[in-house]
């Protein structure tokens, strides 16, 4: 098939959607078509050390077109939203400039969002304070923080429930480290860039894709993700790093340490990623109403009909293939 040669007014295209609903593999077989360029948008593939336990795209996948933004940072490291957009938004540029179509693909809302939308800028949060916010946690309990936050804070503190603990965190470190409300920087959010994005949505059927997280965990270890585990947990990271709080990470080092057997490791394992899934499913229909939809599990025909929908964005005036 011939390539589609891009302008400077191409698209960019988003893929976002639950775990094992298809995504990376129709990512691929876009830019395989399209000569595009597939950039990584899952919080936890950036990491080099999660390969098996993520689904990153393998070897042989990401030699059938350039894979951009995989297995990039050490699990020693923290990849903010802020970091991985400003990653991501570099990758872009130069798929622009070969001439290719960008197509970010991933899981993770929260960074198609700031892409998309643009991000609050936030100053960094010094470590103590990070570390202090999660004393005070521990010591009060999320409804005891969030007592706290609502004399630090009021906005953030009527915004957020007692039960949102990642949130609360966040405001009280955020309005203890700057003295100003999370929520002033949340209104102040620069313009996004001046992209075209063409936001895609993959939402199976929950029976369809729990079934789908299902053989994918099975499949992951039978691919070895148990050592990846174990060779990630002999790095010995702080737990608090993203990477450790990976889906199916503590699963699997419960395995290892003996808590579960291999066949309570892999159950406990499917239901988290099923939990994630749909928490996803829930994110997507609500933080992406605008995108293009498919409610169907990956197949032979779903990719011709998004190519086919894409190409026409891309090349208005091909009429055949």
């Amino acid at each position: 098939m011939k390539r589609s040669r891009l302008g400077k007014e191409s698209p960019v295209v988003v893929i976002g959607g639950p775990t094992a609903s298809g995504k990376s593999a129709l990512a691929l077989a876009l830019a395989e078509r399209l000569n595009g360029i597939v950039v990584n948008a899952d919080a936890m593939q950036v990491y080099r050390e999660l390969a098996i336990v993520t689904a990153r795209p393998t070897a042989e996948e990401m030699a059938r077109a350039p894979h951009r933004l995989y297995g990039v940072l050490s699990a020693a490291q923290r990849c903010t939203v802020a970091r991985w957009r400003r990653l991501a938004l570099a990758a872009i540029a130069a798929a622009r400039r070969e001439g290719r179509l960008p197509i970010v693909v991933g899981g993770t809302g929260l960074y198609l969002k700031a892409l998309m939308e643009g991000l609050a800028a936030v100053p960094d949060i010094p470590p103590a304070i990070r570390a202090q916010a999660k004393a005070r946690h521990t010591a009060l309990g999320a409804p005891g923080l969030h007592a706290e936050l609502a004399r630090l804070d009021p906005a953030m503190a009527a915004r957020l429930k007692p039960g949102d603990s990642q949130r609360l965190i966040r405001a009280w470190e955020v309005v203890t480290a700057t003295g100003q409300s999370l929520a002033a920087f949340q209104q102040a959010i620069p313009a996004p860039p001046r992209l075209w994005f063409v936001p895609i949505r993959l939402l199976p059927p929950r029976q369809e894709l729990y079934a789908a997280c299902d053989a994918r965990c099975r499949r992951m270890l039978a691919d070895g993700a148990l050592d990846e585990v174990r060779a990630l947990q002999a790095l010995k990271l702080d737990p608090d790093l993203p990477a450790m709080k990976a889906v199916g990470v503590r699963e699997l080092m419960q395995c290892l340490g003996g808590d579960l057997s291999r066949e309570a490791a892999l159950a406990a394992f499917q239901q988290a990623t099923r939990n994630y899934a749909k928490r996803q499913l829930t994110w997507f229909r609500n933080q992406m109403p605008k995108a293009q939809t498919w409610d169907a599990q990956l197949s032979e025909s779903l990719i011709d009909e998004i190519f086919s929908f894409i190409r026409n964005l891309v090349d208005p005036n091909r009429t055949t293939h």
